[in-house]
Order: C-alpha cells, then structure tokens, then sequence
C-alpha cells in the first residue's frame, strides 16, 4: 500500500512516499520536492555477528545521468565508478546517521540513494539525507534516530533555506546542517569571510527545518513503519573485569600523559601487555578478548576527559587554548612553481602549487551540467604519515579532506580575469596527528604566495574539540573546549569541529557532535577560541611570507591575455583556422579566443607569447595616425622605402622624410630588413600609408 506525507517549502512540497518502489528492500522511501527526485533503500544482511566494536554500514550514493536528461559522455555510455560529488554526498549521509545504529545489531547495513530525476535547480543532496534517514526509519532496522539534513544559504542580507544552484553561486555562505530534532550533529560548508554570528544564525534557522523534517519521518513510521529486529547484545561479561581495572588504571595513568603520541601509544601497549600476560589464559577466549581491548579504550577514555575537565591537563601537557610549536617553510623544493612545508606539533603538510593554463582546468560533466573550475585541490593521506604500512590509493577520507580544504581556499584564490592561470595545490601529508586537511589549508596558502598566486588573502585552519560531563539534569554542566586537537582527543572527545578563514572572517566549516544538542553558549565560545587560535597561525606564517612573491617561477608557463574588438575575432583566427594557427606554430604558443574577444596565449617563456601578442596586435588593430611604430624596411626603392608597421600592413616612407638635409639615396640611411621606428603621418583617400623616419635621438623624445 502506497503511503505519503508532505511539507510545503515555499510554493512547492516536499513529497515522502513508500510502498511504490523497491518493495523487497527493509526499507525504502521516494523523496521529491519541485523537479529533483531520490529513492533511497536500505538492506540488512540475514545474519548478527557478536561481538562487533564497529558499525557495518556503508552509504552509496548515486546519480543516474538520464536524472538530467543527459547520456554519459565517453565511448562508455553507461554510469561508472563513483564522482567526487557521489562520494562526497555520501559522507555527508552517513556521518550524522552512522552514531545511531546500534552496535549490537550485528549486522550489515547498506544504504542506497538514487538520485533519478534533477531539475539542475534543486540540489538533490539535501532529498538524499532525509529519503536515506526515512528508509531506515520505517524499516526494521533499530535506529534512534531519524535525522535530517537542510542546507542554509545567505544571499543579499537574508538566511535562505535550501537555495537554488543560482542562490548558491550568489551567496556569501553556504553551509549544510545535518541532526536530529533534538539538535544538529553535523555541519560542513564554505563561506565569504563571514563572522562567527552569522554563521551560529545559520544554524540556529537550521534546526527550524530539520525539526519539521524528523517530525514528518514520524509521520510516515506511524503510516508505514515496520517492527524493529531484534538487538543482539552481547550475553558474556569479563571475567575479572574489577582486578584488571584496579590494576591496570595507576599503570594507565602515566602511559597516557607521555610527550609524543608513538610514546603513548608504545607505553599503553606495555601496560595492556603487562596485564594480557597475567591474564593470558582467560584472553584465549575471542570475545573475552575483545571485552579486554574494550575495557582498554574505557580507560583511557575516562583518564582523558577527567584530567581535561578536572585538572585542564592534556595528553601532551599543553593548556586548553594551547596551540603546538608551528614552523613553515617555502621553496623547499627545486622544481615546482610553489612549495612550503607546514608543520603544527605531529602533523605535517609537503604543499606543492602547480601552474597550468586553461586547458588544464578540471571539467566536471554530471546531471548539473558541465563545471570548469581554475582551482583544483588534491589531499594525499599515505599510511606512512601515520607509521603504518598500507594501500596507495583515493578513498572517501582523501576525498572529504581535500573537498574541505579547497573550499577553504577557494574564496581567496583570484579569478580567471585577475590571474588567468589554472592553479593545481597538493598536500602530501607526511605526518599526522590532529587535523591534517587544516594544516593543507595552511600549506596551501603557503604554497600559492610562494608560487606567485595573487590570493586575496592568507588563509589558515585550526581543528577544535569539545569534552563535556552532565551536573544533575544539565548535560553540559562541567565542559572544556581544545584548541589545535590531537588524534586522541578528536577520537575520544565529544565534537571534532574545524574552522577555516583569513584574519577578517570564515571561509569554511566542518562539525561532527557525537552528543545531542550542543548549546549555542557552547557553540559561541568555541567559535570565538577558534578566532583566536587561526589569528595566532595566520601570524605565524605571515612571518615567513605574508604577500605573493613578486615573478612567478621561471618554470611555470607564461600567459598573455589581451582583449580585441569581437568583430576582429574572424581575421585572427582566419579562413579554416589558418592565421591563429600559423601564429601559434610561429612563436610556439597556444592561443584561446573567446566570444567576448578576450585572447589568452601560453607559452612556455615571454619571448614568445610577447611575440604571439605582437603579431595577434597586427593583426587586429587599425594603424592609428600619429603613432610611432617600430617597422621594418620591406622594398627599397628610388623614391623611399616601403616598411611594414604591423602585420600585413606596409606603408611608403619617401625618400624626402628619411632626414631633414637632402639624401642621395635610401640605402644611405636604411638597408632591407632593417628594423626603424616609423611615424605615420597620413592616411590617404586610397588607404594608403605615408610614413616618416624618426631618428634615435627624436624616438626617445616621443617616448
């Protein structure tokens, strides 16, 4: 039986409708608001796994290209490996629901959002969060959920709710803003120097929508919703759960205070050794020791919160607003147009900048439409970064990481107009321990001033956390906000949050809140330390360079843009293509006209775009009388000499304008080929061209 609910946004409904489609999934949930529309499902496998420290679910996000009306391009006419765009929609689903499964449910659970119909007005993203969150609701899958997701825009003064591609592109922020009706859970986006503020009145007219969303799942559980499964929770306890505990926390207490996290880590696995020793014929057992491993992590849990929030103690000795020792470096390496090395306590950033022209730009082709963008930002997170041997590959976290980081960026590269190169930033992350996608955020300005990119603005990036404990009925009674985050305390703390943005405001933002509901005290305290925390960086890295380096590598292609009167456009490029190509051929050069008139030639040194630029100007440009060209002498003969001022384009120098005392003969003053600044005096009824010789010394007057 076919069951629907509605909620009207503006002059059109949002549309939730079950019991139409994929039928045989747990659950599955059609969601449609104007012409955007998602089927999402979701499956569970037959049989629980006990004893699992970790949730088997995977989102797979996907857009189906006859959405848009649209066949694939490529000699593949079918839908391929997943976009960045898919991945990215995916993380962005399964962040805010992945914490509301219960992990005694043993089982695998795969989430499946189809995007099927695009208006290429509406973004889908926002339809795929809620119809994901709604299958899983009315399946019979146990989730404390639902969730849903909006995304706020602020567009000429005013807070827009789920805006249009147009609102988007016109906006000074953009954020999407996932939670529960109790309060969000996730934020991520990017914005124009925006203030903390308007960011927390963002989210503020977020939970309005996400509320009504939750509200409208329930709406269709109570319709169409299932009976739960059952939870498989594990029946067994540890055996001498106490005796381990007592002995093993005095041992704890000092491994986990260490100075360096492989000092850390080293001194824990001596204490959880020394105590699996002692206790080795109980561990033989899996699940006991998957219980001892669990208690483990209890522990330390427990030793880090309590001596941030009763003592202000972290791991590593620093205070709450502490920021670790931060060096930076450019020029590192010989070959690049750009590079610097960025380096915040253990985590570490090899920044590269690559300058191409616009044949390198990144073209994205999907049920948008087709995208060229002139900045591209590409993260590396190799397992020796962190110690470990592993795969080289592009997973989602690669993907997410540098997604953020250019966003950050992005608001402070220059335009095509201003500076008319493609700009390609790597950061190779070398080591990591705390936020490596805010140290590519500094890395990157640093690389790009290095390279000579003429950015707005320095950019740089701060990772902040967030340790609570309730008092009585108030959840967040005693609480402690980090500055600059290690790897443990984003994986044992209550919100991992990163704020990215120049001196005057933020330029991007990402939250992930593992407790409901963080205040907006909370919130604005946080978002103010942060303020505090990126200033201190930007200082920092001012000190080693502060401003664009002056000349761009000599390595990097040369780039000449010059603008022509659009009905010259033809006479450039010539009958089949025949003048821009001689032209190019020529001088070496790649030149890009287009309709508006502008012309962009590369080449790989000045001499030869300025020579492409010389001969397009000769192309294009009338002579103008009374202008002084630099000519060269074609024909001599008795009476003067022809010379050609531009292109194509001769004139007559007679014999009486080569000196003011009478000559005998031409070749007494110039030779053929010769090159001699010429002045043109006239342009006679016919179109002819009558010059007169200018002599060095009245040359340098006119100039």
């Amino acid at each position: 039986m076919v069951q629907r609910v509605s909620y009207k946004i503006g002059n059109e409904e949002l549309i939730l409708e079950t019991g139409r489609l994929a039928k045989q999934a747990n659950g599955a949930v059609y969601a449609q608001f104007a012409g955007s529309a998602v089927i999402a499902t979701v499956c569970a496998s037959d049989s629980a796994q006990e004893g699992l420290d970790y949730v088997p679910v995977t989102v797979d996000y996907n857009e189906k290209y006859y959405a848009a009306g649209k066949i694939p391009g490529g000699f593949i006419k079918r839908e391929g490996r997943p976009k960045d765009k898919e991945i990215l929609v995916s993380r962005l689903i399964d962040r805010p629901m992945r914490p509301l499964f219960d992990i005694s449910f043993g089982r695998e659970i795969q989430i499946i959002p189809t995007c099927i119909s695009s208006d290429q007005i509406n973004p889908p993203d926002i339809l795929a969060v809620i119809a994901s969150s709604a299958a899983v609701t009315i399946s019979d899958i146990p989730f404390n959920g639902p969730v849903a997701a909006v995304r706020v825009g602020y567009v000429d003064g005013d807070y827009v709710i789920n805006p249009t591609y147009e609102q988007i592109e016109k906006g000074e922020l953009e954020i999407v803003v996932a939670g529960t009706a109790d309060g969000f859970t996730m934020v991520e986006g990017g914005a124009n120097e925006v203030s903390e503020d308007l960011m927390l009145g963002a989210l503020e007219k977020a939970q309005e929508f996400i509320t009504a969303m939750c509200h409208l799942q329930d709406e269709l559980r109570k319709l169409a919703g299932k009976e739960k499964l059952p939870l498989a929770p594990l029946t067994v306890d540890l055996q001498n759960k106490d005796a381990i505990e007592q002995e093993a926390m005095p041992l704890l207490q000092k491994a986990c205070y260490e100075a360096t996290k492989f000092a850390r880590h080293d001194s824990i696995e001596k204490v959880k050794a020394q105590i699996a020793e002692k206790y080795a014929e109980q561990l033989e057992d899996e699940i006991q020791k998957k219980l001892f491993n669990a208690l483990f992590d209890d522990m330390q849990y427990k030793i880090l919160r309590a001596g941030i929030l009763e003592r202000g103690q972290r791991v590593d000795g620093r205070g709450l607003e502490d920021i670790r020792p931060i060096t930076c470096e450019i020029n590192v390496l010989p070959r690049p147009h750009g590079s610097a090395i960025f380096t915040r306590g253990e985590t570490q950033s090899l920044a590269v900048a690559t300058l191409g022209t616009a044949l390198d730009e990144q073209v994205y082709d999907d049920i948008d439409g087709e995208k060229r963008e002139h900045f591209i930002l590409h993260y590396n997170f190799p397992p020796y970064s962190v110690g470990e041997c592993g795969r080289i590959g592009t997973g989602r976290r690669e993907i997410g990481h540098g997604n953020l980081a250019r966003r950050s960026l992005e608001p402070m590269v220059p335009s095509r107009e201003q500076f008319p190169y493609t700009i390609r930033v790597v950061s190779e992350i070398m080591e990591s321990n705390g936020s490596s996608s805010m140290a590519s955020v500094c890395g990157g300005t640093l690389c790009m001033l290095a390279a000579g990119v003429p950015m707005k603005k320095p950019v740089a990036g701060i990772a902040m956390g967030l340790i609570t404990e309730p008092e009585g009925d108030n959840p967040y009674g005693k609480y402690a906000i980090l500055s600059d985050i290690l790897g443990e305390e984003d994986h044992l703390g209550d919100m991992d949050f990163k704020v990215a943005g120049t001196e005057d405001g933020i330029t991007g933002f990402q939250m992930d809140i593992k407790i409901a509901g963080v205040t907006t005290e909370i919130m604005k305290k946080a978002l103010a330390q942060a303020k505090r925390g990126r200033l201190h960086i930007l200082g920092i890295m001012s000190k080693t360079i502060a401003k664009p380096a002056d000349t761009i590598s000599e390595y990097a292609p040369k780039i000449e843009t010059m603008k022509i009167a659009v009905d010259k456009i033809g006479a450039l490029i010539g009958p089949g293509g025949k003048t821009v190509k001689a032209i190019s051929a020529q001088y070496a050069v790649t030149i890009n006209t287009e309709d508006d008139g502008t012309v962009t030639i590369y080449g790989k040194n000045a001499k030869s775009t300025d020579g492409a630029k010389k001969a397009i100007k000769g192309i294009v440009e009338d002579p103008e009388v009374g202008t002084i060209y630099n000519g060269t002498v074609k024909r001599i003969m008795d009476f003067g000499a022809f010379v050609e001022i531009l292109p194509g384009k001769e004139g007559l120098c007679h014999i009486s304008k080569f000196s003011r005392k009478k000559i005998a003969k031409v070749t007494d003053v110039v030779t053929e080929g010769q090159q001699i600044p010429v002045k043109l005096l006239e342009i006679d009824k016919m179109g002819r061209l009558n010059l007169s010789y200018i002599d060095a010394i009245e040359a340098q007057e006119n100039k």
